[in-house]
């Protein structure tokens, strides 16, 4: 059976993704979204990003960005992944990913079965569905958890992932009851909004290891 993957969402120092690595994470999230405090300018993604070392896969967080706006920072970042978190459509995600060689994910708020069926909408228009929380004060990295047993027994078209209140305490839970196949956390790891504990990215990727 393949292992979890992991990722590390809103990294922002050199500390924080070597302890990623470390600790067993497969993917790091850089944040370009100005109202998060877990934003980086497009220089500082970059160079955070030249010192993710291999296997440790980087992924680039945007939000409703224009087409314009999209293309120079993925030029800018050169990512392996870019995670849409807005009101992007399916159209705009399959014309993306046809356009780009690196992969597409989309994170998709849900609160009911009915939002899990609606998500559905982005299969084949992005490598991967994102099952989040519902939208709060942020797209995203609210702390805020949706209802697993939505997931459990759903059947996925596509591959997906699991975010929204992820923790070192609860991850494992998350996925012998989900089954996910990639679970995601960012405020679950740190000791205030924007900063990683280290600790916690240890334990957190621990925990879903044994899971």
């Amino acid at each position: 059976m393949q292992d979890t993957l992991i990722k590390i969402c809103g990294l922002s120092s050199r500390e924080s993704i070597d302890a990623a690595a470390a600790a067993g994470a497969t993917h790091v999230g850089f944040v370009h979204y100005e109202p998060s405090p877990r934003h980086l300018s497009l220089a500082d993604a970059r160079a955070l990003s030249e010192t993710v070392p291999d296997p440790l896969l980087t992924v680039l967080l945007l939000v409703s960005m224009g087409p314009d706006e999209t293309a120079r920072a993925i030029d800018a970042v050169q990512p392996d992944v870019v995670q849409l978190h807005g009101a992007e459509t399916p159209e705009w995600c399959a014309a993306l990913k046809q356009a780009l060689p690196i992969e597409i994910w989309k994170a998709v708020g849900v609160r009911d079965q009915a939002g899990m069926e609606h998500a559905q909408r982005y299969v084949g228009a992005v490598d991967r569905i994102l099952y989040d929380a519902p939208a709060g004060a942020l797209p995203g990295g609210n702390g805020l958890a949706l209802d697993w047993s939505l997931l459990s027994g759903f059947t996925h078209n596509a591959p997906w992932g699991l975010a929204g209140g992820l923790t070192p305490a609860n991850v494992a839970d998350a996925i012998r009851q989900t089954k996910a196949p990639l679970v995601d956390t960012s405020s679950g790891v740190e000791s205030a909004p924007g900063i990683k504990d280290i600790d916690k990215i240890r334990a957190f990727c621990q925990a879903a290891r044994n899971g």
